[in-house]
């Protein structure tokens, strides 16, 4: 096989991948927390998938980048156990 019939078999494979991982994920519901730092950017983070989080000026910028960091944290979780279900957020003041 030559390269020019491999290239194209693997574009093909890796489309079809990609295809059966979105149907696969399609309909999961994530929680986003989102802060403001202190240079004014908007952190996102996912606290179902450890070491999913992204930043951005915009919040319209910061929901596109969220769901495409999801994406690649599904990607990586899949052969990895879930960190756990997100249960809810408290405030304590000391």
């Amino acid at each position: 096989m030559n390269q020019a019939t491999v290239l194209p078999n693997l574009k093909i494979y890796n489309e079809f991948n990609k295809k059966t991982h979105k149907q696969k994920h399609q309909g999961r519901t994530f929680t986003v927390i989102i802060e403001r730092d202190a240079a004014s950017y908007y952190v996102a983070s996912i606290p179902e998938l450890r070491g999913c989080h992204t930043q951005a000026r915009s919040l319209d910028t910061l929901m596109r980048r969220i769901r495409e960091a999801i994406e690649l944290c599904l990607e990586v979780e899949e052969e990895a156990q879930s960190a756990g279900e997100f249960v809810g957020i408290q405030q304590i003041r000391i």
